[in-house]
This record gives structure tokens, sequence and C-alpha cells, in this order.
């Protein structure tokens, strides 16, 4: 009987995401973890030994207890990491330890909004006006090559996180004035529709693929307001979509895999690509997806990194109508949950609400998780989807008060 295939997991979640085991129970093989302080208990059924829980999961401090974990076990046959923060890492360690599975050359296509442009401007696919920032950079060429208003961005992050929308060049200054600016980019600000497409390819074709348009957008969410979601009605929208999206994967490179991609549609309809995650989207995307479209994005993430056989079925598209919304943590922070209004019985589309506990404290790191209030919608068609999640977030209330926590 051959050996069992041995996998290294790098792991920062503290939910059900972190039962990996879940993700390959037909498969048998063996996991061995690097993970954060307090999040062991969160991986479920593990053999001791295979968990080291370290301090941070920076290259430098993963490569030593990855060594030490293949020693002890047997070299690894491959290496998955589901996070954004951790796709990138987890190519370096596939690279160090001669593990298969996607290079890191591919993952930065990903990752590196600079080089995911790049690509996708060089198939001719519109991407908005973009720079890459260097020490030496001047204001002057910035508004010269991009204009204002601009976005300012870090080159690898996710979320929105950093991201500033600038005016004119005083702002632009003051926000320039002791940035380590080669960590960030800027591109042309373009204001009107986005949308995201989420699923699978599997041999450069579609396995899944949905489309969605946002309810507000990911940067109003950082900037305190609801963000919510619904999935399109068939239509041409829906299919000029779904075919840039693929486009823009192939351009990109990917061939299998799982993807989160934006796509910004301009006054005049014509679609420019914003950014592309090589994972499971985020917010209630991966909950809307496996209880109404029948598919998880978080499994097939984790299988295909690994080379295994896709758990669900393929050449499906997300025609199940869906939505989502998610509350912003309060703007004076930290605060507590005094009192929250569960909407499930208020508004008949929403299926399901995950609400905080009177007591619950808020600090602004929650991102779009540990949030005070998350609901999935469902319902006949987008427009019904699209007005109940406005009222969700017209109607829901949570009161704070503050706390020196």
């Amino acid at each position: 009987m051959p050996d069992r295939p041995h996998y290294l997991v790098v792991n920062r979640y503290d939910d059900s995401d972190a039962e990996y085991f879940r993700y390959c129970a037909d498969q048998p093989c063996d996991l061995s973890y690097l993970t954060l302080p307090m999040r062991t208990t969160a991986l479920g059924p593990v053999e001791p030994g295979r968990v080291s829980s370290l301090p941070d999961l920076r290259l430098a401090t993963l490569v030593p207890a990855a060594r030490d974990l293949a020693e002890r076990y047997g070299r690894f046959d491959g290496v998955v990491a589901l996070s954004e923060f951790d796709v990138l890492t987890a190519a370096l360690l596939r690279e160090e330890f001669g593990a298969p599975g996607p290079g890191a050359d591919l993952v930065r296509a990903f990752k590196d909004k600079i080089v995911m442009k790049e690509r996708l401007a060089k198939h001719g696919l519109p991407v908005p006006r973009f720079m890459e920032l260097g020490a030496s950079t001047t204001i002057a060429e910035i508004t010269a090559g991009i204009g204002f208003p601009l976005v300012l961005k870090p080159r690898a992050e996710a979320g929105s996180v950093g991201v500033r929308i600038i005016r004119d060049e005083a702002e632009l200054g003051a926000e320039l004035d002791g940035l380590d600016v080669t960590a960030f980019e800027c591109e042309e600000f373009v204001s009107t529709e986005i949308y995201h497409a989420d699923g699978v390819l599997s041999g450069g074709r579609p396995h899944f693929l949905s489309v969605s348009g946002y309810v507000n957008t990911p940067l109003d969410f950082l900037r305190g307001r609801p963000l919510g979601s619904a999935t399109l009605d068939p239509g041409p929208l829906r299919d000029e979509l779904r075919e840039f999206a693929v486009a823009c994967l192939t351009a990109l490179g990917l061939e299998t895999g799982c993807f989160h991609l934006e796509i910004i549609r301009r006054p005049d309809g014509g679609l420019v690509f914003l950014e592309a995650g090589m994972r499971a989207g985020g917010a209630e995307v991966p909950y809307v997806h496996r209880e109404l479209h029948g598919v998880d994005l978080v499994t097939e993430s984790f299988r295909t990194v690994l080379g295994m056989p896709l758990e669900s079925a393929g050449a499906r598209f997300g025609d199940a109508p869906a939505g989502w919304v998610v509350m912003p943590e309060p703007a004076l922070r930290p605060g507590r949950v005094v009192r929250r209004t569960p909407m499930a019985d208020v508004v008949p589309q929403v299926y399901a609400e995950v609400l905080p506990e009177p007591g619950d404290v808020f600090d602004g790191t929650g991102g779009y998780f540990h949030v005070p209030g998350r609901f999935r919608l469902t319902g006949p068609d987008e427009r019904g989807i699209r007005a109940a999640a406005r009222r969700v977030m017209r109607e829901y209330v949570v009161e704070f008060e503050p706390t020196g926590l």
C-alpha cells in the first residue's frame, strides 16, 4: 500500500474554516500545521506533534518550523493556505521544500496589484490607469500619469485595507509623507458599479461560476457603511461579466483553482478589471455559495491547491438568487453591544443571520467576519434581494456603549 500523502497547512483561522480535515475526508492523507497561538483548538482532532504554534506567519518564522515537521513526518506532498494573507507565503514554502502546487509566479499575479494589471494589460484587457511607486516617484509624475481623483492602494493587501481616494495634490502629499511608497501603487479612480465573480476553474474552463453585484462597495464598508451583494439575474450583462472574468483569469495564468474577481462597470457600460484573488471570496460569499449554490468554495480552494479531485459537480453556474449583508463595526471603538434587533422575522428574504450578543466588544479588527451583524438572503430575483439588502441596512439596529477594554 502506497504511503499516504503528507500536506502542510498554514492556518490563521479560529473558526470552522480551520477544520481542514473536513476538506479531504474522502482523500486519505496526513496533515501537519503551522498556526498562530490560540488557534490550535479550532483545528479539531489533531495529533499534537503535528502542530507548531508560532508567534507570526512570516516566511522566515515558518521555514524552520516546517523543516522540523518535514524531518519528523516526511516530505511535503503539498502546502496550502486559505487566507489571502498567506497564499503567497504558502507558494514560497512549496518552492522552498520542492512541493507541487501553484508556484510563486502564478500566485503573485493574484496578490501583487501591479503584477496582475501588467499581465492583463499585455493581453489587451482593460484595467484602470496605474503607476508603480518608487522611492523617487514625485507628486508631479503621479499627477501627470494618473490625474485626480486617484486611488492610493497597497500592492498586496486585501479587503480594501489601506486604500485611500485622493482628490488633489495637497492631499496626495499629506498621504505620501512618511509612507513606504514602494508598498503602494496609484491607479485611476473609476466611480460606478462594482461586481464580483466567484467560482472554480478546472483545466482552464469554469467548473462553477457566479456573478454578483455589490450593494455599496468594500471601500464604503471600511468607512463605516454596510456592505451587501446580490447575484445577477440571467441576461446579457451577466453573460458579459462571466466572459470577461474568464478572460481575465486566463490572462493571469490560472488553469485550475478557486477565485474571487472584482470588475468595474463604467458609466458607458465598459468593463474594467479591478482586482482578483486566488481563493474563496470573503464576507458571506462562502456561506451563500455552500447553502444556495451547492458549491463549497473553501473546500474547492483547499483541494485544487493540493491537486485533489473537485468535490462538487462541474459545468454549473450560479443561478440561485442569493445575497448577503454585513454591518460595519462602530465608529467609536472599542464599543460594547447593548442591544441588537433580529431581522429574520422582519425581512422575509433573510434566511440566516449571525448576531452579536449583548456584551460583545468590537475594536475595529474584525474584518468581514467578526462584525455586529451578518445576514444571508434569498428570494425570487436580483431586484428583490437588492431591495431586501437595503431594507436590512436601514432597519437593523445595533447599539453600543464605550468601553475601556
